[in-house]
This record gives C-alpha cells, structure tokens and sequence, in this order.
C-alpha cells in the first residue's frame, strides 16, 4: 500500500502541524473544544469567528502577505514541535503558577532532549568547552593536562586563536581531519579522506545541505524528484521535502518483524511513485527513529544493492551510532559495509551523518555534527560547497564538541578513566530505560512494543476500541492525536502521535523518549499504566 496516496497520515494532516497560533486555525476546533474545561462549545465558536475577524482586518494592512509564502513552508510541518508541546508547556506554566492538577510535573518525552530530562553532561567536553570559551583557564591547574591539551588545539585551528572567529565554511581542519580518523578507527581501516568531511551546525543542517542539491527536475517529464524516506519516519525529512517541493517516496519498515526491512516493500514503493516523480536518493534511519531497530548488515547490503540497481543516492542517518543496547544488536556503518562489498557498490555515492547532540552526550543545544560525502561528482561537490558557503560557517562551539566526540580520552590520559565511567554510565542506564519501558508497555493491555534495540525511543502500538475512533472523529481529530492529548491533560505526559511519523494505515502508536532519569521514568510508566487502564475502561 502506498503510504502516501492512501490513507497514510503524516505531519500534513492537520492534528499535528506545527503552528505557533492555533485559536485562529479552525482545523484545530476539536482540539480547543477538548482542552476548554467545561466551556460552552458555541461560546467558544462565536469567539474564535471574532477573533478571526480581528486577524483578518490586521493582516490586510501587511505588506508580506501568506500568500506570498513559498508552498513548501505552508505544507511542511514538525510533529515533534506540534501543538501537543505547545499545550503541554502551557500546562507547565499552570503548575508553575500554582494551578493544581492531578500531577505535579508536566514529563516531556516528545522529544529526544536529553539534557533537559536531566542527563548529566560528560565532564571532559565541558572541560574543554570552558576553557576555549575562556582560555585563561588553560593556565590554571584546576583541569587536567589532556582536557588542556584539547583545548589547545581546537584554539589552534581557530582564526586569532578564539572561538568567536569565523572558520571555513565545511568547518575548522583539524576537526575535519579528527573526524576522518575517527571514521576510519570504527569502520576497521576503510580510509576517510577529511576533505569529503563537512562540519554542521547538527547532522540536521548536513541532511538539509544534501537534500538541496537533487530539487531540480530532470528531463522531458520534468517530474517532481523523489525522496524514499522510511515510514515511521522522524519528520525532519518529511518537512524539508515539503519545504523543497519534493516528492516524498514512503517505504514501510516491518512492524512484525521488529521494524526489519522488506525489500519487497523497497520494491513496492518506488515502483508506486514512478508516475509522479523521479526518484533520486534514499534515506535510512539507523538505529531508528522513531522506531528504536538496530539494523542488521543483511539489511543494509539489501538496501546498498536496491539503490545501486534503481541509481539512488544514499542518505545514511547514523546519529543513534553509540546507542545499541539490545543483546545480538550491532551498528554497521554503511560507509564500512559499502566498502566491503566492493565493486561497484564501493563507488556508490552516499552521504552519513552524525551529530553531537544523541549518542551518551546529548549534547542538543551545541549544535554540532558533521556529514561526510563519498564518490560525489566534483562539480557536485564545488556545488555543495558554494552552497554550504552562504551561511558562512556552522557554529564553531559545536564544532568543538563534535571534535569531543570523536577525539576523546586515550587510555593512558589523565581524564581517560572517568571519562570512560560516565560514558558507559550512560549508556548502561540508557540500556536499562529501553528494557523497562519494552517490558512496561507490553505488560499493560492494549499495548504491543517492539525490543528497543538503539537509539533513544519505543513506538508501541495502542490497540484502540472502536469507541475511542469515534470519538476521535468527533473531535475531529486522529484517534492517536486523541489519545495523545487525553493522556496529556490526565497525566501530564507529552507523547507523540505516530500520525507525525507515519504509520500502517488503521495502525496507532505513540513515541516516547527512553530519556527521564530511572525514576522519572517509573513515575512516568506508573501514570501512563493507570490512565490507559481508565481509557479502555471509559469506552469500553
């Protein structure tokens, strides 16, 4: 089936766009009429028509105008920064202003933030981040010698020896080089050039760079290109093909088969949307967002070996690399796989990413990642390069952090031990989370979840009564955007509906982060158990 012309939901639909105004969107209705404790629906209706009326009369005086706005920007939306996290900051700021609920904090686990939900920052990288940021502290003896050795360097490749230079726009050399050897450490050898490394401000940035280079049709049809993107899929891709005017190419991950790739479903889809498209690259997300699977290298030749034969560009999300968790799991790169499949699958072009911000780092708000583009065309990449050059350069703290990553503590060094303490501290909590929210959720009737082999979410199923889909209807609203916001107001917990990834049609799952500290997490499951209890029960 295909998962954009039938019946699929995604961020397009209307329960999850992400608009900062939602009093003046009527398709948000059911979801006002929810969240208005008691207040009479008419009243509500008659305040919304005036409240139009004013906007209307204010907008006419503008001179940008929404119908001014490129198509894409209209149509693109963000699930994970949707009206749910709108509302359940909103509930936040109640509780904060002593407005009593039937819980005391609000748990945001929509979104893979985890510092936010109180992970610990790797004390080396703060280290070294404050003394470049600061570097009289080099000369104190407060940090110890390789966490000052790093900070040297990093001040080293910066122009004035300062953090607040300018670098070149793929980012500063010597990260790049530290990068390219880091690429080659974990993939056994397979050589990494540093040139084809380009730092960015998040692997998000690096994507999108990517993405741009393949939005002009080609040839008589001048049919839209295509993008193949896993569904469930993190939004990301979903919005910036909308933004470019793109062609979204949704190919299913089985769900019976722990999210696993069907080369059929490969088949399938790309075969579907040759009548309106030209499909030019394919994404892969691994480990899964949101779907948590640890990809097998079975899989992946599977994947190299279909996008060599259609002639696809491939995109290789690997920002989840150093979260596996799951006994028999294991990450492959694409990059070492490729390679070791030789020709001419050696010679494909592909682009990986990663990025600062997940991993046992966390590191969000840096911004930092890196992208590394292989068997590109020259003219491509002087392209690319042009490109990346209008936005002068990627932040260069989250530079540094990603040189962190990828140059940390040797054996030996001073910080080496309890760097390598915190980092699989971590990890093994991570590894913990992800069990117990499996076994939780698979515990409690109604729910069907996958083992959460990596990354850092579960994507169970909600098995809903045919009660609760006509009520949903009523408001309005998909069944799961429903659930989602009853789960909200009842407990405090912000989820995401799986509408905003993509899923099987008559299918509903939720996302959630594996990422509240144990007990929050128990506090969390607790809540989210007793009030699923109650909804089965209400519409039984």
């Amino acid at each position: 089936m295909d998962p954009i012309h039938k019946n699929f939901q995604l961020c397009e639909s209307s329960s999850c766009t992400d608009l900062p105004d939602l009093t003046t969107d009527v398709s948000y209705r059911g979801y006002h009429n929810f969240i208005a404790n008691g207040k009479d629906a008419a009243e509500s209706e008659e305040s919304e028509n005036e409240d139009a009326t004013t906007n209307k009369h204010i907008t006419d005086k503008k001179v940008l105008k929404q119908e001014m706005v490129n198509e894409g920007i209209k149509i693109m939306s963000y699930a994970v920064r949707g009206p749910l996290m709108i509302r359940a900051n909103e509930l936040q700021r109640q509780l904060e202003e002593g407005l009593e609920r039937p819980y005391k904090n609000v748990i945001k686990a929509n979104i893979g933030d985890a510092h936010a939900m109180g992970n610990k920052p790797i004390t080396f990288i703060r280290q070294v981040m404050a003394m470049i940021t600061y570097p009289p502290l080099i000369d104190s003896d407060i940090f110890p010698e390789d966490a000052k050795a790093r900070a040297r360097t990093i001040l080293g490749g910066c122009r004035g020896g300062s953090v607040g230079s300018y670098s070149d726009s793929p980012g500063i050399e010597v990260i790049r080089r530290h990068v390219a050897s880091y690429i080659k450490e974990r993939d056994g050898g397979v050589e990494a050039d540093w040139r084809n490394i380009m730092l960015c401000a998040g692997a998000s940035e690096g994507i999108r760079a990517i993405l741009k280079l393949m939005t002009h049709p080609v040839g008589t049809s001048s049919k839209r290109p295509g993008v193949m993107i896993p569904i469930p899929q993190y939004p990301l891709y979903s919005a910036s093909l909308a933004e470019y005017n793109m062609e979204q190419v949704g190919y299913y991950l089985d769900e019976a088969k722990n999210w696993a790739l069907d080369p059929q479903e490969l088949e399938r889809a790309i075969k579907d949307s040759r009548n309106r498209c030209s499909p030019r690259a394919i994404v892969v997300i691994n480990p899964g967002n949101p779907t948590g699977q640890v990809l097998t290298k079975q899989n992946i030749e599977t994947i190299i070996r279909f996008a060599h034969k259609e002639q696809l560009y491939i995109l290789a999300d690997e920002v989840y690399q150093h979260n596996v968790y799951a006994e028999g799991s294991q990450f492959h790169s694409f990059k070492k796989v490729l390679s070791e499949m030789g020709e001419p699958y050696s010679t494909m072009e592909m682009s990986s990413f990663m990025s600062c911000s997940k991993g046992y780092m966390g590191e969000c708000g840096l911004r930092g990642g890196y992208a590394e583009t292989i068997n590109m065309d020259p003219n491509v990449m002087a392209m690319l390069q042009k490109s990346i050059s209008a936005k002068l350069c990627p932040t260069i703290l989250g530079q540094a952090c990603m040189d962190l990553v990828v140059n940390p503590p040797c054996p030996g060094e001073p910080s080496y031990e309890s760097w390598l303490e915190q980092k699989n501290g971590t990890l093994n909590s991570l590894a913990r989370r992800a069990k117990l929210v499996a076994d939780t959720l698979n515990s409690i009737e109604g729910f069907t979840c996958n083992i959460v082999q990596g990354a850092m979410y579960a994507f169970p199923q909600i098995h809903l009564p045919a009660k609760v889909i006509e009520a949903a209807a009523a408001a309005g609203q998909a069944p799961d955007v429903f659930y989602a916001f009853m789960l909200l107001e009842a407990t405090g917990i912000c989820v995401i509906p799986g509408s905003g990834f993509g899923q099987y049609p008559d299918t509903y799952h939720f996302r959630t982060t594996i990422l509240p500290q144990e007990p929050m997490i128990v506090d969390m499951l607790g809540r989210l158990k007793e009030f699923h209890v109650k909804f089965l029960k209400d519409f039984a």
